[in-house]
C-alpha cells in the first residue's frame, strides 16, 4: 500500500482512542503534585472516564471511519476494534479494584493510573498497527509502562525483583522481535504487512531461509509476551511479585494485544509460508498446555497457580493459531472469542485475590482462602464462577471458548493436539476445584476472618466480569459472529 503523508481529519478520528489515553495519562502526571492525596479517588475516576471515552471513540471510528490511517500505518477494522475495546475493558476492570488496593497499601495513585493508561495506549496501537515498526513502537510503549507497574510497590522486594526480571527478559524478547523486523525488511524492502505478503507471493519472492528466520525471531519475541512455552519462565515470578491488580492486568491486557499482533502478522504477512511456522506453533501450544497445567498442580500460592494457568491458556489460543491457516475464520475467530472470555474470568479471579491478600499482600496462599464461603459468600460465589469458567464448565464463556478452539483444531485435522488439550484441561480441573474445596469445606483462617467488607469499586470489578462470563456462556454468538466477520479481514 503506497504511503500517503497527507494528514486529514479522518486519520485523527481513527487515532482518537490513543490520543485520549495519552492526553489523560499526561494530565494525571501533571495533576499528581497538585492534588497530592494518596487516597484520592480523582485519579481513578479520571482514568475510568478516559477508558470509557477511548472505548466509545474506538467504536465510533470503526462505525464511521473504518479503513487505513496515516498512509496505511494503522488499520481501523473490526479486528482492531475488537481488541481495542477488549484492552480498554481490561483497563476498566483493573482500575475498579485499585481504589481500595492502593489505599490499603498506602501507595501513590496518580502515577499508577497514568502508567496504566500509557500501557493501554501502547496496546491499542499494537492491535491497529499495519506496519512492523508501528507494532514495535506500540509494544515498547506498553512494555515500558508495564515494567514500572510490576515494581510499583517500591518498598516491596518481591515487586522490585518482579520488575527487574520482567524488564531484563522483556528487553531480550523485544530485541528478537526487532531483529526479525530487520531481516524481513532486508528480504522484502518493506515493513507493511500487506506489502510483505505480496512480496512473498510474487515471482521474485525472497529466500525462504531468511523469511523463515525473520518469522522465527518474531515468534520468539511475541511468544514471550503471551507467556507461551518455552518462553514462559518470567510469568510465575512476575505475577507473584507484582501488585495483584497489576498481575491481573498483565495476564489479560498485554496478552490479548500480543496475540492480536501474533494473528495479524502471521495470518497476513507470513500466511504464504504457513507450512513452515505451523509446526512451531503446534509445538509451542503442546508445551504450553502440558507445562502450564502440570506446574500449576504443584503451586500453593494462588498467584503462581494463576500464572501457570495463564501459560496453559496461552497454549489453548496457540492451538487456534495452529489451526488458522487451514480454517482462517474459524481459528482466528475462536482465538478472539477465547481471549475475550479469558480476560473477563482471569481479571475477576485476580480481583478476589487482591481482596483477600490484605495489607502487604501477605495472604496469597491457597489456604488463605479457607472459609471464604462462610465469611464472604458473594466473593466466594464470584470466584466460583470464574474458576468454573477457567475449567470450561458449560454455561460459562470458558466452555464455548475451548469448544470453538478445539472444533477449529479438529477441522484442521490437528487430532492429537486436540486430544492433549482435552486431557490437560482435565488436569486443570483438579487445581481449580481444589480452590473451591478450600473456600467451602475448610474452616476460616485468620486471613478470611479479618477482611473488611468489599468496596463499591471491588464489587463492580467482580460483578461486571461475572455477568460477562455468563453472557458469553449463554449467548456466545453475539461475540463470535463479530469475531468471525473481523477474522475474515485478515485473509
Amino acid at each position: 500500500m503506497p504511503a500517503n503523508p497527507t494528514f486529514n481529519l479522518d486519520d485523527l478520528i481513527r487515532f482518537l482512542p490513543e490520543i485520549i489515553l495519552t492526553v489523560m495519562g499526561t494530565l494525571l502526571m501533571v495533576l499528581d503534585p497538585v492534588i497530592n492525596k494518596r487516597s484520592s479517588k480523582a485519579f481513578g475516576n479520571l482514568s475510568l472516564l478516559a477508558l470509557v471515552a477511548a472505548g466509545a471513540a474506538a467504536v465510533f471510528a470503526y462505525t464511521t471511519k473504518a479503513g487505513p490511517a496515516f498512509g496505511g500505518m494503522l488499520m481501523v477494522d473490526g479486528f482492531a476494534t475488537f481488541f481495542r475495546v477488549l484492552v480498554m475493558v481490561v483497563g476498566i476492570l483493573t482500575v475498579l479494584p485499585s481504589y481500595s488496593f492502593l489505599t490499603r497499601q498506602e501507595a501513590e495513585t496518580g502515577e499508577f493510573h497514568a502508567l496504566l493508561l500509557f500501557s493501554i495506549a501502547g496496546q491499542s496501537i499494537m492491535v491497529a498497527a499495519n506496519e512492523l515498526i508501528i507494532v514495535f513502537i506500540g509494544l515498547e510503549i506498553s512494555s515500558i509502562a508495564s515494567y514500572v507497574l510490576a515494581g510499583y510497590l517500591r518498598d516491596d522486594k518481591r515487586a522490585n525483583e518482579a520488575s527487574v526480571k520482567y524488564f531484563l527478559l522483556g528487553s531480550f524478547a523485544t530485541a528478537f522481535f526487532l531483529y526479525g523486523v530487520a531481516v524481513i525488511y532486508g528480504c522484502t524492502g518493506t515493513i507493511n504487512l500487506t506489502a510483505v505478503r505480496t512480496a512473498l507471493t510474487g515471482q521474485d519472492a525472497p529466500s525462504t531461509l531468511f523469511v523463515g528466520l525473520a518469522a522465527a525471531l518474531m515468534f520468539v519475541g511475541l511468544a514471550f509476551k503471551v507467556s507461551a512455552a518455552p518462553f514462559q519462565v518470567w510469568a510465575p515470578d512476575v505475577y507473584q511479585g507484582a501488585p495483584t491488580p497489576v498481575a491481573a492486568f498483565l495476564s489479560a491486557g498485554p496478552k490479548a494485544a500480543a496475540f492480536a499482533v501474533f494473528l495479524r502478522i502471521f495470518m497476513t504477512a507470513f500466511e504464504p509460508i504457513a507450512h513452515g511456522w505451523e509446526p512451531i506453533v503446534w509445538g509451542s501450544a503442546l508445551l504450553s498446555m502440558i507445562i502450564g497445567n502440570f506446574a500449576a498442580l504443584l503451586q500453593s500460592n494462588i498467584k503462581r497457580m494463576l500464572a501457570y494457568s495463564s501459560v496453559a491458556h496461552a497454549g489453548y489460543v496457540m492451538v487456534a493459531l495452529a489451526a488458522a491457516p487451514t480454517t482462517p475464520n474459524g481459528g482466528i475467530g475462536a482465538a478472539m472469542f477465547y481471549l475475550a472470555a479469558y480476560a473477563l474470568m482471569n481479571v475477576g479471579a485476580f480481583a478476589v485475590v487482591s481482596y483477600v491478600s490484605g495489607r502487604g499482600e501477605r495472604s496469597t496462599s491457597i489456604d488463605d482462602l479457607a472459609g471464604l464461603g462462610q465469611r464472604q459468600p458473594m466473593m466466594a460465589a464470584m470466584l466460583t464462577i470464574f474458576l468454573l469458567s477457567l475449567i470450561g464448565v458449560p454455561l460459562t464463556g470458558g466452555f464455548f471458548g475451548k469448544f470453538y478452539i478445539f472444533r477449529s483444531a479438529l477441522e484442521s485435522h490437528l487430532v492429537w493436539l486436540t486430544v492433549i488439550g482435552l486431557l490437560t484441561s482435565a488436569v486443570a480441573a483438579y487445581y481449580y476445584l481444589r480452590v473451591l474445596v478450600v473456600m467451602y469445606m475448610h474452616e476460616p483462617t485468620e486471613a478470611t476472618s479479618k477482611i473488611d467488607p468489599p468496596s463499591l469499586g471491588l464489587r463492580a470489578a467482580l460483578i461486571l466480569p461475572a455477568i460477562g462470563t455468563l453472557f458469553l456462556g449463554i449467548f456466545p454468538n453475539w461475540v463470535l459472529d463479530f469475531a468471525d466477520r473481523s477474522a475474515s479481514l485478515l485473509k
